[in-house]
């Protein structure tokens, strides 16, 4: 994923403040809903703040037990 300074912006006019309304509410919907914070666990602001943080980082945790265990086990077996 590329990061923010690496993605281009082009500058753009706005000559009434109503021409403002769609970007800021693209740029406000992408910070809060689609960019994941590594201060926040790699989780969204809105995540965090209606509660669905603790459920995602629990099912992360079992997601990655799930493929660490067999990996684990093979690696048992080709060491042995």
């Amino acid at each position: 994923m590329a990061s923010d300074a690496e993605e281009p912006h082009p500058l753009q006019n706005y000559y009434l403040p109503g021409d403002l309304r769609q970007p800021i509410d693209g740029f406000v919907d992408h910070y809060n809903h689609q960019r994941y914070r590594q201060s926040l666990q790699n989780l969204t602001p809105a995540d965090v703040y209606f509660g669905r943080g603790e459920t995602i980082l629990k099912q992360r945790e079992r997601i990655k037990r799930k493929i660490i265990e067999p990996r684990r086990l093979l690696h048992r077996k080709s060491a042995a």
